[in-house]
């Protein structure tokens, strides 16, 4: 088993309870770590072999710009879209964090992080 991370994916996206923040928009980043088999793809050498980190961009990319309510939805949708489209995902992470959160006081980020596992 291995892991492969991708870290502090900077988005702007639409996320959010309040129409202010679904029109203006606002930064997010988000991480993902993903664990798979990795010892095919250590001998072969090929992309084929192993879980591509390009794919795993463009699903949180892609699953970013579709504007929700909670930061749940998204990750929950983003989990989905990684263990249906890559089989050699067993266990996944991700984490999305709203940079500057409009929620009245002096707060960095809010993060929601979501953890699941291949259903056999």
């Amino acid at each position: 088993m291995g892991i492969i991370k991708v870290s502090n994916i900077r988005v702007f996206a639409h996320h959010g309870c309040l129409k202010e923040e679904t029109k203006i928009g606002s930064e997010y980043r988000v991480d993902l770590k993903v664990s798979a088999d990795l010892q095919t793809s250590a001998k072969t050498d090929m992309l084929e072999d192993t879980v591509d980190y390009v794919f795993l961009n463009k699903v949180i990319k892609e699953e970013m710009d579709k504007p929700s309510k909670l930061l749940e939805t998204v990750s929950r949708r983003i989990l989905d879209r990684i263990f249906n489209e890559d089989e050699l995902v067993k266990k996944a992470t991700v984490s999305i964090s709203k940079i500057n959160p409009p929620i009245g006081g002096d707060v960095e980020k809010v993060t929601v992080k979501m953890t699941d596992k291949r259903k056999k």
